[in-house]
């Protein structure tokens, strides 16, 4: 028997999700979520692959995932990286759009999909440093953009750019970018309410 075989294939692509997901520092449930490994299988693998190896500590986080939506909109920086991961999500294939709303394009606990999670977290680690966005609240943004429950995904009116809106809040047609540009031509005219 070797481990090459057809048959051990699906059990290495999990271990390596899960290894994938341990160096991205997303929490056990999280892990069990995607490879459908157990806690204890998942704890195991991390003592044997990561925190043995010596090269970069890896943290483990304890407590539930992170649920508020407001987290995105706390600040402009957060918000810009959030559009753009959510957009990254459009691009690799998690998210389809269609009518201005991002339908589900991913299958939880599917390895194809946890693979693209993966890529899509990785390119956005690639395009800021320091990222703002943790693995977890990468997970949260794109399980809340396929539920359309708190945060929507739509196209700026001006210049096309994916952006997030909040579902609660007021209804904007435009991103922070073509909002901002517009302010002081909206002061000029003496308007107090944005353009």
């Amino acid at each position: 028997m070797r481990v090459s075989d057809d048959r051990y294939t699906r059990d290495r692509q999990k271990f390596d999700l899960a290894v994938r997901l341990i160096r991205h520092e997303a929490r056990t449930y999280t892990i069990r979520q995607w490879t459908g490994l157990s806690d204890d299988r998942i704890r195991k693998l991390y003592r044997s692959y990561v925190s043995s190896s010596g090269t970069q500590s890896v943290a483990r986080h304890r407590g539930k995932s992170p649920r508020q939506a407001a987290f995105f909109f706390r600040n402009s920086e957060v918000h810009f990286q959030a559009a753009q991961l959510a957009s990254l999500f459009l691009l690799f294939g998690l998210l389809n759009e269609g009518m201005n709303a991002a339908r589900l394009g991913f299958r939880l606990g599917s390895l194809e999909s946890g693979a693209l999670l993966c890529h899509a977290y990785e390119a956005y680690r690639q395009l800021h440093s320091p990222a703002r966005i943790s693995f977890e609240h990468a997970w949260f943004l794109l399980s809340a953009l396929a539920r359309r429950d708190e945060i929507g995904l739509t196209r700026c009116r001006e210049c096309g750019e994916a952006w997030l809106r909040d579902l609660f809040g007021r209804q904007w047609d435009l991103c922070t970018s073509c909002a901002a540009a517009r302010k002081p031509a909206c002061r000029q005219l003496g308007d107090s309410d944005p353009c």
